[in-house]
């Protein structure tokens, strides 16, 4: 049987490339990121517009709505910048 200190830097070291796995995943891989800012941004905005409408949506509406803002917003910054940068895209 190995000793318990033995299995925790075993455990470790794995745990450790995992992380860099994630990490050079993520360098090539925005997207996944983008969308969970996007929904831990919303955990924010919901909240408010269901505060704003006095309670006469839902919360899964306010929730929807506060996404289709997020979304909104997004496209609008992109059609800015490909209307005035567009030798990037």
């Amino acid at each position: 049987m190995k000793p318990v200190h033995t299995r925790r830097a075993i455990a470790a070291s794995q745990v450790l490339e995992e992380i860099t796995e994630i990490w050079c995943q993520w360098r090539r891989q925005k997207l996944p990121l983008y969308l969970f800012l996007a929904m831990c941004f919303n955990l924010v905005v919901a909240p408010l517009v269901y505060g704003a409408t006095g309670e006469q949506l839902s919360r899964s509406q306010s929730w929807g709505l506060g996404l289709l803002g997020l979304v909104t917003l997004g496209l609008s910054i992109y059609l800015f910048f490909v209307m005035f940068v567009p030798e990037k895209f």
